[in-house]
């Protein structure tokens, strides 16, 4: 059985043009999935639009929009819209983001974001159903419904890996898009979930689990490192404290504070990853040539039901055509 793969982008890729670029040639390479994500850059939902445009098989996921940034009402008008202009092939993802992008973009308080994450899970599911806006601020208003015909089906992943948000994911969620969890613990929660979901519907479909590591493919092997070793700063010491516990909590925490030691806020550079904490890199990324990409990739097929090949921001096209080249299932 052939091998399922996805791709998927960090928000900090901002070069619309390459991510349009990307998403053809990964569905030219038979790819299932193309994620784009969203974070203070580009409008995932435009750019997604722009994709739908130009290609005709690939599933496109918004992968993740902040239950923060946009009203339910917002996000449902989005995913019918972008379901009716790919023709079926759009899946809406959802997260409860961080405390940095939810305050220090959106100027909101990150207060309950478990509570949020399901009560926005749950009214944009009944907004696609075709049901009537539920309306608390204002009682005395006429609540309406979608002014589209209601996509009941269409697919809702979560992005989650906490213990207060997992029970959404299997309560809410028909595929589970979670980062930074270790295989190991992939396996773990994916099985938690399972057993919550059927405990309240054994008739529903399992959870779909698409997840996997940053990927960069370079025979200079040194190089290569150096490209994973800079996302993977990027992310434990300069994007808030949610990631860092994350991993830390999963026993990699002298590895996590090795990297913020090396990287402190604001520092100039790329981002390092010490050698003395390298097993951040062997748990979270896959880099090296062809065939060393190809043989950690295949580490996560056991893992996940969708391996998602990450592309570091910024490479040049060579070195992504190279890498999706060389992940392709």
């Amino acid at each position: 059985m052939a091998a399922r793969r996805g791709v998927a982008l960090t928000p900090m890729e901002v070069r619309r043009d390459v991510i349009v670029r990307a998403a053809r040639l990964a569905e030219d390479l038979g790819y299932e999935v193309f994620s784009v994500a969203e974070g203070w850059g580009l409008d995932a939902t435009i750019v997604l639009a722009e994709i739908a445009a130009k290609t005709t098989r690939i599933t496109l996921l918004a992968g993740i929009l902040s239950v923060w940034g946009r009203s339910p009402a917002t996000l449902a008008m989005s995913a019918v819209t972008l379901h009716q202009l790919s023709e079926g092939r759009f899946v809406l993802g959802l997260g409860a983001s961080t405390r940095q992008l939810v305050e220090g973009w959106h100027d909101v308080e990150f207060a309950n974001p478990a509570g949020r994450l399901r009560q926005v899970a749950t009214t944009v599911r009944a907004l696609l159903a075709g049901e009537r806006a539920p309306v608390t601020a204002t009682p005395g208003a006429r609540p309406l419904r979608l002014g589209l015909p209601p996509v009941a089906e269409l697919p809702i992943w979560i992005a989650a890996t906490g213990a207060r948000t997992l029970p959404v994911v299997a309560d809410l969620a028909d595929g589970w898009y979670p980062i930074y969890l270790r295989r190991d613990r992939c396996r773990e929660l994916a099985a938690e979930i399972g057993r919550r979901r059927a405990s309240v519907d054994g008739h529903r479909p399992a959870v779909t689990i698409a997840a996997g590591p940053v990927a960069v493919v370079d025979r200079n092997i040194g190089a290569a490192r150096a490209v994973a070793a800079a996302c993977t700063s990027q992310y434990l010491a300069r994007m808030g404290d949610v990631y860092p516990r994350l991993i830390a909590a999963q026993g990699l925490g002298a590895e996590v504070d090795l990297v913020r030691a090396a990287n402190p806020p604001h520092a100039p550079g790329a981002g390092v990853v010490p050698p003395d904490a390298q097993a951040l890199l062997d748990e979270f990324t896959a880099y090296g040539d062809e065939a060393s990409v190809q043989r950690q990739l295949q580490r996560w097929a056991d893992a996940v039901d969708i391996t998602m090949v990450g592309i570091p921001p910024g490479l040049p096209w060579e070195q992504i055509e190279a890498t999706l080249r060389a992940a392709a299932p």
